[in-house]
Formats: structure tokens, C-alpha cells, sequence
């Protein structure tokens, strides 16, 4: 059995750190948006999660079986289910009423659907993932995905070449999701069903093509476990090719910032919502150099950072919750600047880091016990 790497566990952090400092109203976002090329934090954020989602549902079923597994996963997207409701009725109470008084129109972009459809279909239609406010439209994505996956798992378990089955779907979805895919199916929804809910109201990623993304990092997680990941000789064949390629991405990002590069109808090879394959191959270039010189990574292996990794979830939710926070402080203005900005941007993170330590804190905290030294039946 392969042991938890660390490092890997304090980069999913710094994608944390990093997506607050992208999502927050200050002049720290132009500069951490995408700076590496046609990547975000997203991406890399999310197929972490996939990967130590595979990882440690390969051992959970390995110890405990399929059902345990099951259960695992389906419990942890229905807390996650939880924190989304929460996070809603935040924004719905308490963001809501303030923009609805003016003078934060930041706020009530994000929420123009729930003033348009009412406050009674606007918690319907959200509390069934249907309506998907911008900024709380990732969390939707991950609960269907973590809701789905013992389906992909036990496909891979159960069937000779199943994996070969669950790819071959996941690629065929992919490729219709490049080419509307998704506006089908909502038409199709809206005419059949009676859907009411705006496309650009159900949220900005396309799960058509983002489930490729997480079935690749499950995949790979489950090789994890099982002992079968073998990337050093590859990233190390591949470092020259991925240099070349992933230097060259960065080229066309920033001449795509200086205005000398239009994409014109070659956009959708380079979108992030849909996925386009080439952040796929950026992405992928730079994780084989990652992993040819993954030594670089080990001083990423600080405590906090591996805290608010291994506390990813809570940490999101938390993250989303102070990036609200700091629309409705940004008033009327359109950015927070000077000192409001790295008080911000401080006292965000230091949130989060408080998250991780309590989720920490939880995590050590021994079982109750009916007696000395007792275990509670069922709890040992």
C-alpha cells in the first residue's frame, strides 16, 4: 500500500490559497489568474481531489469492501450537500437583502436570477442543483461528481476492462461537450420538463466535460493505491516535450494579455468552462515536470499548508464564504485597494487556516468511550 504523499497534500493547499487570492476583489487576482498559462487553480485543485478520492476509496474498499465504500463517499457528498445549502442561505439571507437596498452591485450580478424568479423558486431550484449562482457553482459540480464516483469505482472493480469502459464514456461525453453538448441537453430539458433556468444560470462548468478531468485523477489515484503508478520514467522521457510545450502555452497566455494574440474561433481549444483540450495538454505538461522535479515540491511540505489540504473541503466552503463576505464589503467600488486589499486577502487565508486547525483539532479527538477504557460499541 502506498503511503499519503505530503507534498502533495500542502500543493492542494497552495491551490486554495491560490484560488482566494484569484476570487477576491483586489488587485491580487489580475496578477494570479492563470499565471502559469491556460491553467487555474481549478484544475489543478479538482484533479487532486479526484486523485486522493481514488486513493482512498481503493483502501477503504480494500479494508472495509464496495458497501463501505460506498457509504463513505455518498455520506462526505451529502456533507458537502450541507455546507452548499448553508453557503446559499447565507447568500440568500444575509447578500440578498443588501442588494436588494443598492450599493452592491457585485452582489446582486452574482444573485440577478434569484431577484428575477423570486426568493421561493430561487431555493427550489438551487437546493436541487439546478440553479447555480456564480462563485457557488463549483460546489454543485463536486457533490455530483463525489455522488457518482462508487458508480465509476465499481465499474473498474467489477469488470475485466472496466476502467477501458468508463474512459471510453468519459471521452465520448468530453468530445459532445465541445460541441453543445450541454446547450442540448438544457433545451432539451426546458422544452420536455419545463426547466425555467437560464443556461448561464446553471453555473459555468460543464460537468459534461469536467467529469473527464475527474475520472482521469480517480483513475490514477486508484493505480495509486493498487501500487501500480509508475510516472518517474515517463515525466522523465517527457520532461524535454513538456518543457517545449508548456513554455510555449505560457508565450501564447501572456501575448493573449499584452492584446497580440486574438483566438478568435480557436477560443473553445483554450476555455476553461468547457474544458478545451488544450488546457488539458498544458495542463498535463506541466504536471509531468512537476513530477520530474518533484523535489522542488518538498518544501511546500510545511505543516499549514498540509493542514489546509488535507481539510480541502471545509477549507472551500470556507473560502467561498469570505470571498462573499468581501463582495458585499466592496460596496459600490469596483476593486478593494491598499491596505483593505492585503487585510483582505490576510484575513481570508487566516480563516481558512483557523478551518483546517479545527477540522484537525476534530480529526485527533479520541472516540467516547462507555467506561474506562471502554470503546462504545460499534466506535472502536
Amino acid at each position: 500500500m502506498q503511503r499519503r504523499v505530503t507534498e502533495l497534500d500542502a500543493l492542494r493547499g497552495v491551490m486554495l490559497l491560490w484560488i482566494t487570492a484569484t476570487h477576491l476583489p483586489t488587485p491580487l487576482s489580475a496578477w494570479v489568474n492563470q499565471p502559469f498559462g491556460f491553467f487555474a487553480g481549478t484544475e489543478g485543485f479538482i484533479f487532486l481531489s479526484a486523485l486522493f478520492t481514488g486513493l482512498i476509496s481503493s483502501r477503504i474498499t480494500e479494508r472495509e469492501g464496495l458497501v463501505a465504500m460506498c457509504r463513505r463517499l455518498w455520506a462526505r457528498a451529502g456533507r458537502l450537500y450541507g455546507y452548499h445549502l448553508a453557503l446559499l442561505g447565507f447568500a440568500f439571507v444575509i447578500g440578498a437583502p443588501l442588494a436588494a437596498r443598492g450599493h452592491h452591485p457585485a452582489v446582486h450580478n452574482l444573485l440577478d436570477f434569484y431577484f428575477a424568479a423570486g426568493r421561493t423558486r430561487a431555493y427550489v431550484d438551487a437546493a436541487l442543483l439546478l440553479y447555480r449562482p456564480p462563485l457557488l457553482d463549483i460546489l454543485p459540480v463536486y457533490i455530483v461528481f463525489l455522488a457518482l464516483t462508487p458508480f465509476a469505482l465499481l465499474l473498474g472493480a467489477r469488470l475485466r476492462r472496466g476502467w477501458s469502459y468508463a474512459f471510453a464514456g468519459g471521452i465520448a461525453l468530453w468530445l459532445l461537450a465541445q460541441v453543445g453538448l450541454r446547450s442540448f441537453t438544457h433545451d432539451l430539458l426546458a422544452s420536455g420538463l419545463g426547466l425555467q433556468i437560464p443556461l448561464n444560470q446553471a453555473g459555468a462548468f460543464d460537468l459534461w466535460a469536467w467529469q473527464l478531468w475527474w475520472l482521469i485523477g480517480l483513475w490514477l489515484g486508484v493505480r495509486w493505491a493498487r501500487g501500480d503508478l509508475r510516472l518517474d520514467d515517463g515525466a522523465r522521457r517527457l520532461a524535454v516535450p513538456a518543457a517545449i510545450v508548456s513554455g510555449s502555452f505560457l508565450v501564447l497566455r501572456y501575448a493573449q494579455l499584452e492584446g497580440a494574440l486574438a483566438l478568435g474561433k480557436s477560443a473553445w481549444l483554450l476555455d476553461k468552462w468547457s474544458l478545451g483540450p488544450g488546457r488539458i495538454v498544458d495542463a498535463a505538461a506541466v504536471a509531468a515536470l512537476a513530477i520530474r522535479f518533484r523535489s522542488a515540491l518538498k518544501p511546500l511540505a510545511i505543516q499549514p499548508l498540509v493542514m489546509l489540504g488535507k481539510a480541502s473541503l471545509e477549507v472551500f466552503c470556507v473560502h467561498l464564504l469570505c470571498v462573499f463576505s468581501a463582495l458585499i464589503i466592496l460596496g459600490d467600488r469596483p476593486i478593494i485597494r491598499g491596505w483593505g486589499a492585503v487585510a483582505l486577502v490576510m484575513a481570508s487565508w487566516s480563516a481558512m487556516l483557523l478551518t483546517a486547525a479545527l477540522v484537525a483539532r476534530g480529526r485527533r479527538r479520541p472516540a467516547p468511550t462507555s467506561g474506562p477504557g471502554l470503546p462504545v460499541p460499534g466506535r472502536a
